[in-house]
């Protein structure tokens, strides 16, 4: 099985799925959009990865413009790992 039918299988949809709804919950304690939540996460990673999300639509544009000044905390974006689950962000040391 190659690398692209891996990452759509059954398993890991279900372990992703998680990840999203996690992206969801930040989501709406930021005030943000899930969108916005993943690139900060994409930004997160490697100061070499640079996300070009595609739109045709102007209002996408500006909240995917949004997603590099929402603050999440660093290294609960750094731990998560799409596919294998993750910690959930902590709550008392709190998102900023």
């Amino acid at each position: 099985m190659g690398v692209e039918a891996t990452r759509f299988s059954a398993e890991a949809r279900q372990a992703n799925q998680a990840f999203v709804d996690e992206f969801g919950r930040i989501a709406e304690q930021k005030k943000a959009t899930k969108a916005q939540i993943a690139l900060a996460w994409l930004l997160a990673q490697k100061p070499w990865i640079v996300p070009i999300p595609g739109t045709t639509k102007l209002h996408r544009l500006e909240e995917n413009l949004g997603g590099a000044s929402v603050q999440v905390a660093l290294a609960w974006l750094l731990a998560q790992k799409p596919g294998r689950g993750g910690e959930s962000p902590p709550r008392s040391r709190g998102l900023t």
